[in-house]
């Protein structure tokens, strides 16, 4: 067994938005020095890396620069070219690995992975073709909601279709991409839950959260999520079942749709950081930007303890600048900005965490914050 990287080597990664940001933090903290690969030039995470490698991800000279200069490599964000990350994993240790990005990169291969590990994802039908339409249909029913199966996120490339020439029609506003059509269940809840994997099998899984979404982003996240302990246990336990299947290191989201039947739905996982995983900075022993450096390393993964009830709320371009006093005069609440220059409706710019001894308490003060920046 290859011995654990410590303190003092270089750490890459692959993108350098919000989530590298806070992994860079993070693993500065433990000691680690960090390389970033960002084609922007006004990259987050690239402002506070120790090295920042402007270059495209395709950049063969770029990639051979990381190999050369780090001692480990990971991701923030899956649509990173599996080409490069398989390229990379000739010289360096890559995690996640290629094969794991090509599964979380295409939807039908997820569902399928998913299906494989013994989880249930919602009916479900690949479309390649239109005439593949009619068949998907009969496996879903209507309404269902057509999915391009790649480069979808933040409810980007959905429509709800309520009949076969809506659903056509969809299908040639997407571009007539590879897709995939899935039953519109009826939704009670959702939630999702962080695992993390290190090379050697040691796992750790961290408590549910509860998702509230507002036009396909995040919202909100609540911590510990106010459903069935039996259905909390069963999404740890998936999560697990998912990781192992995949031989998975690093840090993976797994989130979940709850029915109105009580039934846990395997919706999509992210083999990163997530950001409905933003409330471990502040209430748990160990972040998970903590432990994505941990389990990349070699080393244990950490204490998964929440130490208190939490609301993680999203901060978008639609409102900013907000009444930072609102925010910062309050003992309790937690502000985490993202160095991003510019603010456009939809995009993150940064959350905050609201602690405290009762669940429902903190979510209704997180609200109220909410609505007094809001109101500014």
């Amino acid at each position: 067994m290859a011995a654990p990287i410590l303190p003092g080597s270089t750490l890459g990664i692959l993108g350098g938005g919000q989530l590298g940001r806070m992994f860079c933090t993070a693993a500065r903290n433990m000691g680690y020095q960090l390389n970033v690969l960002d084609p922007d030039p006004d990259s987050p995470a690239g402002h506070i890396a120790d090295d920042h490698v402007e270059a495209a991800y395709t950049d063969m000279a770029a990639l051979d620069y990381m190999v050369r200069s780090c001692d480990v490599i990971t991701t923030e964000f899956e649509n990173v070219p599996a080409g490069s990350m398989r390229y990379l994993a000739r010289g360096k240790p890559v995690y996640p690995s290629a094969e794991v990005l090509e599964i979380a990169q295409n939807r039908n291969r997820e569902k399928a992975f998913a299906r494989k590990a013994g989880l249930k994802p919602a009916a479900s039908h690949p479309v390649v073709h239109e005439s593949d339409l009619e068949q998907a249909i009969r496996i879903t029913g209507l309404p269902a909601i057509l999915k391009t199966a790649t480069l979808g996120y933040d409810g980007k490339g959905q429509y709800v279709v309520e009949s076969l020439q809506q659903a056509q029609q969809a299908f040639r506003d997407s571009g007539a991409v590879e897709c995939v059509l899935e039953k519109k269940i009826e939704l009670k809840q959702e939630i999702s839950t962080i695992v993390a994997r290190n090379r050697q099998g040691d796992t750790a899984v961290y408590p549910v959260g509860e998702n509230e979404h507002r036009n396909g982003i995040l919202h909100i996240t609540i911590v510990p999520a106010r459903v069935d302990e039996a259905i909390a246990a069963m999404a740890r336990q998936q999560a697990l079942q998912l990781v192992e299947e995949l031989d998975y290191v690093g840090v993976l989201a797994v989130e979940f749709f709850i029915d109105s039947n009580n039934e846990l739905l395997f919706n999509e996982m992210a083999p990163r950081p997530h950001n409905s995983g933003h409330y471990t900075e502040d209430a748990c022993v160990t972040s998970q930007f903590e432990q994505q450096a941990r389990v990349i390393c070699g080393l244990p993964p950490g204490d998964v303890t929440l130490l208190s009830p939490v609301v993680m709320v999203n901060l978008l371009g639609d409102l900013w600048r907000p009444d930072w006093p609102v925010l910062l005069n309050e003992p309790d609440v937690k502000l985490h900005l993202y160095g991003k220059k510019e603010a456009r409706p939809g995009r993150k710019m940064g959350h905050y965490n609201v602690l405290g001894s009762d669940v429902e308490q903190v979510l209704k003060k997180a609200r109220a914050i909410y609505s007094r920046l809001a109101e500014a």
